[in-house]
């Protein structure tokens, strides 16, 4: 065993991605001290991308002042990478639901605008590609307070400029998008989206997501009837017909709002994770691939971080273990390409304990060691 990849995402919680590999590293250099290991800090698009990307393309991070949901002066904090090409950004840093407090949360009135606002300074800074993890939003204005802060307007029938939360909708009739920032036009922009959602309807963004957020019944009708608005008012404008679009209706219709008038390209966050740190580069050669996750179970093989380093692994030929803090087995972690998938609790302990660093990392370290015990016995 001459060449081992690990490239685990963070066990949310406990360990960072980075925080894990390392202590599979230390576990498997404990038994094979001569075997080569590349550490790689992977996520999904969600919480904790960021700080992956940052760290496995050795960027930097940035802070800036934004608006919060409720238009509240924050600082967000974003990833440089690339010598300064490439910003990578969670939506959740400036328009999150964990910015509110529950009895703040209310889907007509929180905004996108901070989003925007992170966007325009990493293009003032002269960045023309954008990677957006869009989960843990508290909103659902499909991306319209973004758009207003890149410098799109909008207006209703009377010719009156809008601006607040996802209860405006239903009352734009008019886009002008002549005053967007130039830079915008230069940009290419990639957002991570595993839902398919479309905008509106009884699987839309409103009756699914809304609730979450805090609307109540009467409040998901409004925002169902504003995104359908909305989708009309942007076809009339470009012609986009988005609504039916699969991720439409992620972050309460963020996803829509990205492609319909920003021209955002929708992917899987895993997919554009793996892609902007050249994963296929760094496997080439491996002996095995390490990956995993807190919890691994039927959503693992469905998009999660560690399907799509199977993926990229298997077009190689290399050999997948997976790890996990939890793993719940089902036919269709059975039925998947993963040689082994190994829960890295030894035996019964409250949650808690689990989940403290030191006994989480510990954990991972033993692991690893047994699992490098195995690969150097010929049986």
């Amino acid at each position: 065993m001459k060449k081992i990849t690990v490239a685990v995402d963070s066990f949310k919680g406990s360990l960072s991605s980075r925080e894990v590999a390392e202590a599979v590293a230390r576990g498997v250099n404990s038994v094979l001290p001569q075997c080569e290991i590349r550490c790689v800090s992977i996520a999904d698009g969600g919480e904790g991308t960021v700080e992956a990307l940052v760290h496995t393309l050795r960027g930097e991070f940035v802070d800036v002042e934004v608006a919060d949901p409720l238009m509240r002066r924050i600082v967000a904090r974003y990833g440089v990478v690339d010598g300064g090409t490439t910003a990578v950004m969670e939506m959740a840093a400036a328009s999150g639901l964990p910015l509110l407090s529950e009895e703040e949360r209310n889907p007509l009135k929180t905004t996108t605008y901070g989003t925007g606002e992170m966007i325009a300074d990493a293009l003032c800074r002269g960045c023309r590609k954008i990677l957006m993890g869009i989960g843990g939003s508290a909103t659902n204005d499909a991306g319209v307070g973004m758009m207003q802060a890149l410098g799109f307007r909008f207006f209703d029938a009377a010719g009156e400029e809008l601006s607040g939360g996802g209860e405006i909708l239903s009352r734009i009739a008019t886009i002008d998008d002549s005053g967007v920032m130039p830079q915008l036009r230069e940009a290419e922009i990639t957002v991570a989206c595993d839902v398919t959602n479309p905008l509106y309807g009884d699987e839309g963004a409103a009756y699914v997501y809304a609730p979450q957020k805090g609307a109540d019944r009467a409040m998901v009708e409004q925002l169902d009837r504003g995104l359908r608005n909305f989708a009309e008012v942007v076809m009339r404008h470009n012609g986009e017909d988005f609504a039916s679009l699969a991720g439409a209706g992620a972050a309460g219709g963020l996803g829509g709002g990205f492609k319909a008038l920003i021209g955002a390209k929708l992917e899987r966050g895993v997919d554009m994770v793996l892609r902007a740190i050249r994963f296929d580069d760094i496997v080439s050669g491996s002996d095995l691939v390490i990956t995993g996750e807190g919890r691994i179970d039927r959503q693992t093989v469905m998009g999660k971080a560690p399907s799509g380093v199977l993926r990229v692994a298997q077009s190689h030929n290399i050999p997948v273990i997976a790890i996990g803090g939890a793993v719940e087995m089902c036919e269709e972690l059975e039925q998947s390409a993963f040689v082994a998938i190994l829960p890295v609790v030894a035996g019964p302990i409250a949650l808690e304990r689990a989940m403290q660093r030191d006994v989480a990392a510990a954990n991972v370290e033993r692991t690893a060691c047994q699992i490098a015990r195995i690969i150097t016995r010929k049986i």
